[in-house]
């Protein structure tokens, strides 16, 4: 019996060919999925506001005289409703956590993403002007990386796997990755190796921490 991965048409995981001479993979990793369901679908926020309604209609119903059968069916109805949208949303985050593929080589930044229609975007590290790093209290990291004006990359063809709400100019994110300040400061090396020739460089990836963050102060910007 062979071994095989899921997506079978690529050359090998996450690379849509083989890597040319001089070229090799140094990392590779994929997005946690359960931190991907909190910061990418929102999965608290949307089951706070769907126990805030679910609370409005209890007391709603309750100030109406409602007892009984009448008053414990709508409930149960908009309970499980709610709970439907959260497993879809949940699922949608799995698929996409274990879909998504994100590779460094000595060369460029490849995205493998995408549930049903699968898209793989090449981003040498010469065309990345700059990136960031927001930091979560697990140690995930999503890390946006901005490309030259040139270089654009339609809002919806990235997302989940974009900065938030920069939609004029994209910013390809690896999003809630684990090991983040590994894998950043990994990227910032292979970025300046490719850019030291070009500009002076001070500090690393700028880092932005979240109210659920762990404290961690920045460094400096690629730019």
């Amino acid at each position: 019996m062979s071994a095989t991965h899921e997506h079978e048409w690529e050359a090998a995981p996450g690379l849509p060919s083989t890597l040319p001479e001089g070229e090799h993979i140094v990392w590779q990793g994929s997005p946690n999925w359960q931190q991907l369901a909190i910061h990418a679908f929102h999965v608290r926020k949307i089951a706070i506001y769907f126990a805030l309604m679910v609370g409005i209609q209890l007391t709603h119903l309750w100030g109406e005289g409602l007892e009984g059968r009448e008053l414990v069916v709508p409930i149960v109805v908009s309970t499980s409703l709610a709970m439907l949208a959260l497993a879809l949303l949940t699922t949608c985050a799995w698929f996409a956590g274990k879909s998504s593929l994100y590779t460094f080589t000595n060369k460029r930044v490849v995205m493998r993403i995408g549930i049903v229609l699968t898209l793989t975007f090449n981003l040498p590290y010469r065309r990345i002007a700059g990136a960031s790093a927001k930091v979560y209290s697990n140690g995930c990291q999503d890390i946006a990386l901005a490309l030259y004006p040139e270089d654009r990359i339609g809002w919806a063809h990235l997302w989940p796997h974009q900065k938030a709400w920069h939609v004029k100019h994209p910013q390809p994110t690896l999003r809630c990755v684990p090991q983040g300040e590994e894998v950043s400061q990994l990227l910032f090396s292979m970025w300046r190796e490719h850019h030291q020739a070009d500009k002076v460089l001070t500090g690393a990836i700028h880092v932005q921490p979240t109210n659920d963050s762990r404290s961690h102060a920045p460094e400096g910007v690629m730019a």
